[in-house]
């Protein structure tokens, strides 16, 4: 098996390649290729990768390489983790919110829709060129806004095998089997419970778990209230969180305490970008200690709790055509009944050699519906921006996601957002700014 990872510059790329050391018994990878364009980074992260191959004894030839084409061509599996604009460009999405008392965060509001703008055109013709050089492969898209990426994905690069990826529905998982360990006196694992997740990516309800196969969702959704009620700031209102039924994704906090996480900007520096990115300096200075050959304790700190467990896991289940059921981005092909079926929607999938296949899931209640419907034609409006350069679309955008501003501010967000990132967007789009 041929793996490539496109972004390999990022500090998760460690992790990543220590998840297919634990399961070389199951999957044999002969080669990693590691591409970035940023050649010091990927010599630092790549070197440290191939010390955790050494150390391993495995025979996996790691590969760095700054020439896409070369990376991509003849791979079985490839991996998208790329930043465009680097930790940099997130930063300037996190304080263009904070400059118009709005969210800014990388994925959520108008600090998502900013990324994805840059992001879109670059992973599209990605995608291209994975048709041209690995026809067969199947792409694991992590970079975000992971789901909104996949959207635009299926609609200009059909045929391609492809699924957005994410952590969160996993960590969730995972939190929730820690409990029902704490509960039970067992020590329950990865493959013993099952979440029923579905939304879009960063916007997703859990309505229900399977323990060993028997159904646990009342003991574990009461067990969610009590939580709640016992903070002293829970992140939802308990009572209401009671009504509902359903547990929410962590992101969709920004939705339901918008007014608190603008508040809390006004504190910053440091923003999370700014957090991070003095992570990943003490990350990257131990990365490039020769007597380095562990992945630190630290990279916990970054973020992306079990990101190599999803990828691996998956990897695994379609190589070896094991059919496990995975929460994934895809086009949910009329699954999900009444909803329509072209959307992309982060959703359970079997997971074989076909590739991320998705299956029959019941809808959400109609109040989670009307907030996933509105984010989800803002998305809409924000592929057909980044794809066209359509300043129509991006104005509209604006308007149609709830997290953004009013009418008679959204001209100037707009020109605000498009100044910022005027080096990785459109020229079109950027006919008014000078």
């Amino acid at each position: 098996m041929k793996i490539a990872v496109i972004g390999a510059g990022s500090t998760y790329t460690p992790e990543l390649v220590n998840g297919f050391l634990d399961r070389v018994d199951r999957l044999p990878v002969e080669e990693i290729y590691l591409m970035d364009i940023d050649s010091a980074r990927l010599q630092v992260v790549g070197g440290f990768a191939q010390r955790l191959v050494n150390r391993a004894g495995v025979p996996i030839r790691i590969v760095f390489s700054g020439d896409r084409q070369h990376a991509l061509a003849g791979a079985d599996v490839v991996i998208t983790q790329l930043r465009v604009g680097q930790m940099v460009a997130r930063r300037e999405d996190e304080y263009l919110g904070r400059r118009h008392d709005l969210v800014g965060q990388e994925t959520t509001g108008i600090g998502g829709m900013s990324k994805a703008l840059r992001t879109i055109p670059v992973i599209l013709d990605l995608c291209d060129q994975i048709m041209q050089v690995a026809p067969e492969a199947l792409l694991l898209n992590f970079t975000n806004p992971s789901g909104l990426i996949m959207e635009a994905i299926q609609r200009y690069v059909p045929k391609i095998k492809a699924a957005g990826v994410c952590n969160s529905a996993f960590t969730t998982k995972m939190k929730i089997l820690q409990w029902l360990s704490e509960q039970h006196g067992v020590a329950y694992k990865a493959a013993d419970g099952e979440l029923l997740t579905l939304g879009l990516n960063h916007l997703t309800w859990h309505s229900g778990f399977r323990l060993k196969g028997q159904d646990v969702w009342d003991e574990v959704f009461n067990g969610y209230v009590q939580q709640l009620r016992a903070m002293p700031e829970p992140p939802f209102n308990p009572d209401f969180i009671e009504k509902q039924r359903v547990i929410p994704n962590d992101y969709l906090e920004y939705y339901f305490q918008e007014a608190k996480k603008v508040s809390m900007q006004k504190n910053w520096p440091p923003s999370r970008a700014e957090e991070v990115m003095v992570v990943e300096k003490e990350l990257l200075a131990q990365y490039a200690d020769p007597a380095c050959d562990t992945v630190p304790v630290g990279l916990m700190k970054r973020g992306g709790a079990y990101y190599s467990s999803v990828a691996a896991s998956m990897i695994d289940s379609y190589w070896n055509d094991l059919g496990e059921i995975h929460i994934a981005n895809v086009a949910h092909n009329g699954q999900v009944k009444g909803w329509e079926k072209e959307w992309v929607l982060e959703m359970p999938c079997k997971v074989n050699r076909s590739g991320v296949q998705p299956i029959p899931t019941h809808p959400l209640p109609l109040y989670n519906y009307a907030l996933l419907e509105q984010v989800k034609q803002y998305e809409l409006l924000t592929v057909e921006a980044a794809v066209h350069g359509d300043r129509a679309a991006a104005y509209r955008a604006l308007l149609a996601h709830p997290l953004g501003p009013d009418e008679d501010l959204a001209n100037v967000v707009l020109e605000d957002m498009l100044s910022t990132h005027r080096h990785y967007l459109p020229r079109s789009m950027l006919s008014a700014i000078c």
